[in-house]
């Protein structure tokens, strides 16, 4: 028997494509300043998955700002670890001394830490929290088959049939974004040939709030403090050692975690599943078509090498839902291009900034070519020695608003 496909149409202000979150920040920055709007997320991922998530990341001082705004920040509090102190090496895994050459401390300008990391399952959990007390419509296990954007709207076709009519669409669904693929926009696209091996140890003693990281010739190997006595590692690997070492028992993967973590913190165990993700640079050429806006990963990927990834989505949050609701206010067309554009020129040349200054770092760092591992520690002993300096790269970390950023990275309402 045919089957006829019953198609059903909803007219809405706002559709966000992707739960994570950046898509749920976004979500609840919408309707926390303009409660009018009608906001839908649709995310792709099962529901519940996001308990599973076992990762942590780094919130930088700006983007807990915002997320206090938002009102999110005290459930999210709890499960919190300040970062109080970064310290960074350069050696071989096998030398049996790692010198420090450049030490971080200090706060993001108002008392708070530069940074903490939080479990991603506490940032996901209070975001979700947030939108259903802000009646946000979140569609579970809902995939954005095709859109078209047309002069006073955007049909967004959903699995099933069902298209829904929005003012603007936003895609927020990942690094791979099919949605930036399909409004034709081109990316800048590099391939590290590395892997991020992503876990969690538990140590004998505590870590005091220190964050380290070391250079290691095959990249970084980051250590970051999280509740408990327990660490975060972002370990990155050439990308066949980092597959082999995922796959390995847990003696051997533990033997070769000790070779590069050390002893200072005692005895290491690791306590949470491993994972390896393929590491490179993406940047889109443009940020955002008509009636369409990209957001986080969708928009950019850099190397973890400086912790930036997360607070890059926030920043793109924030520059979003500031153009979105200031538009509203004063009754233009929160999709058209003439207004998306101001986000694209707020958040284009930042992203592309940080993207190449983490490709640069990287490149500086995962080699061991002696006149090079010379040159760079001598730099990063200068700087060292140098307090104004030391405090420009502290504000850095945490994000510090300037003049020109949106308010929610200087802790103010829309």
């Amino acid at each position: 028997m045919l089957q006829v496909r019953r198609e059903t149409r909803r007219m809405i202000d706002v559709l966000i494509a992707g739960g994570g979150y950046v898509g749920l920040s976004l979500a609840v920055s919408l309707k926390k300043a303009a409660s009018h709007l009608d906001v839908m997320v649709v995310d792709a991922a099962p529901e519940g998955v996001w308990k599973k998530d076992e990762r942590a990341s780094a919130v930088a001082a700006a983007a807990e700002r915002m997320l206090d705004v938002l009102g999110v920040w005290p459930a999210i509090a709890p499960e919190a670890e300040p970062i109080l102190r970064m310290v960074i090496t350069d050696s071989k895994a096998t030398d049996p001394v790692r010198p420090v050459f450049l030490t971080f401390e200090g706060d993001g300008g108002d008392g708070r830490p530069f940074a903490h990391m939080v479990p991603n399952t506490a940032l996901v959990g209070a975001l979700r929290h947030a939108c259903d007390e802000l009646e946000v419509s979140i569609r579970q296990s809902t995939v954005v088959e095709n859109f078209k954007s047309g002069d006073h709207s955007v049909a967004v076709t959903l699995a099933g049939g069902e298209t829904v009519e929005a003012r603007l669409l936003v895609a927020c669904d990942g690094v791979r974004s099919k949605l930036r693929e399909a409004a034709g926009i081109k990316v800048v696209e590099f391939d590290y040939g590395q892997a991020g091996i992503v876990t969690t140890v538990e140590h004998e003693r505590p870590h005091g709030g220190t964050a380290e990281e070391h250079f290691l010739p095959a990249g970084p190997f980051a250590t970051l403090p999280l509740k408990d006595n327990r660490s975060s590692l972002v370990w990155t690997e050439s990308t066949y050692d980092a597959e082999r070492l995922v796959k390995e028992d847990d003696f051997i993967f533990e033997e070769e975690l000790e070779r590069r973590f050390g002893h200072k913190l005692g005895r290491l165990k690791v306590v949470g599943g491993r994972r390896a993700f393929p590491l490179g640079l993406t940047l889109a050429r443009d940020f955002v078509a008509p009636r369409f806006a990209l957001a986080g990963d969708a928009a950019h990927g850099i190397h973890p090498i400086s912790g930036q990834g997360l607070n890059l989505g926030f920043k793109d949050v924030a520059a979003l839902a500031e153009t979105i609701v200031e538009a509203d206010r004063l009754g233009l067309d929160i999709g058209s291009l003439a207004v998306l554009e101001r986000y694209q020129t707020w958040r284009r040349f930042d992203t592309f900034r940080m993207g190449v200054t983490t490709d640069v770092l990287n490149r500086l760092f995962s080699n061991d070519i002696m006149p090079v591992r010379v040159a760079r520690d001598v730099g990063l002993g200068i700087v060292d020695r140098l307090p104004s300096l030391k405090r420009f790269f502290i504000r850095q970390a945490a994000g510090t608003a300037g003049r020109s950023d949106p308010r929610l990275l200087a802790g103010e309402p829309i």
